[in-house]
């Protein structure tokens, strides 16, 4: 199971930040840079939540796929079995979360829910850096001008995901498994005028979960307002230096 997301800082903390180059562009360029730099904005979020006792639904050939522009999400949550549920392994309670933000209840099988990207002004940026010692440092940032007609507060969403190849366990489409999770509540807007320019960052590390394929790492991350809009998403991508 996926419980959450270690907060300490030691020596290779401090490495796995350095990595994710938020703040320091620069710096992540020698080995390889993940992050969204150069990807196109997402204009939606197409997300996929399937009960853990369900194991039809991870082979299920009617699952959606994403229309161009729309980043997916693929979360597991907990089912009635617990560990012996099919799907346990992939399990998380953030989806629970997620769902509980989104106002609606865990699915007895699958449900699929898809928002529009409001592509508000001003620009998102994820990160990651490398795995050292079970953690990965990420980042997620917000750079731009912020009205005051913006419903207060701001919530960031950042997602671990590891990407499934179709095929891949039987899964017929291509997916970004949710492995963990970071949330944040952004509040300083509503000092600022219409203005004005604002800069927000969160970067922590996240546990790797045991059994994930760190090969297949990436971020994706969304802000969304009081209302429940998401104002801006992106999401990464690794390119050697």
């Amino acid at each position: 199971m996926i419980t959450g997301f270690g907060l300490s800082a030691p020596a290779w903390l401090a490495a796995c930040l350095l990595a994710t180059g938020i703040g320091f562009p620069g710096m992540a360029r020698a080995q390889s840079s993940c992050s969204s730099d150069g990807q196109g904005r997402p204009v939606a979020l197409l997300e996929r939540f399937i009960n853990a006792d369900c194991a039809d639904c991870w082979t299920d050939p009617a699952t959606p796929r994403a229309d161009r522009g729309a980043v997916v999400l693929d979360w597991v949550v907990p089912g009635n079995q617990g560990d012996n549920a099919p799907l346990s392994a992939v399990a998380t309670r953030d989806g629970l979360k997620r769902l509980e933000a989104l106002g609606t209840a865990p699915p007895p099988a699958s449900l699929n829910r898809k928002t529009h990207v409001q592509g508000r002004t001003g620009t998102l940026r994820v990160a990651h850096g490398l795995p050292v010692s079970g953690y990965i440092g990420a980042s997620i940032a917000f750079k731009g001008v912020v009205p005051k007609t913006a419903a207060q507060p701001w919530t960031a969403w950042l997602a671990l995901v590891e990407t499934i190849p179709v095929g891949t366990e039987g899964t017929p489409v291509a997916r970004n498994m949710v492995r963990n999770l970071i949330q944040s509540t952004w509040d300083g807007p509503q000092q600022l005028s219409n203005t004005e320019q604002k800069s927000f960052i969160e970067s922590r590390s996240m546990d790797v979960p045991a059994g994930m394929n760190t090969g297949r790492v990436r971020v994706i991350g969304w802000v969304q307002d009081a209302q429940g809009r998401i104002l801006l998403a992106a999401q990464s991508r690794c390119v050697k230096g």
